[in-house]
């Protein structure tokens, strides 16, 4: 239990942030998981939800949700199976 003032208000912007956190990761690993399908089933629409999913990673990197690292190689490994897949298809005609 908070003592102090200061203290109450630090749990209070916690609170915040972790909600925040939550929203930001939640709506990520969605798009992370749309784009991963799109790829997988060869959709048409794969580089859309791709770019997306690039833009959320980078997005909740700026914002601290996620480390910057970790963004980067979920975006690495992601473009690279994106390339995989779309390379796929012209092979096998």
């Amino acid at each position: 239990m908070a003592n102090t003032r200061s203290a109450e208000k630090r749990n209070r912007q916690a609170q915040k942030r972790r909600a925040r956190n939550t929203r930001v990761r939640t709506a990520l690993r969605s798009s992370v998981k749309k784009a991963r399908d799109a790829v997988a089933q060869g959709d048409p629409a794969t580089k859309d939800s791709v770019h997306a999913a690039m833009r959320a990673l980078d997005k909740a990197a700026s914002k601290g949700v996620i480390h910057k690292n970790a963004a980067s190689r979920r975006i690495s490994r992601m473009a690279k199976a994106a390339r995989k897949a779309a390379q796929a298809p012209a092979e096998a005609k």
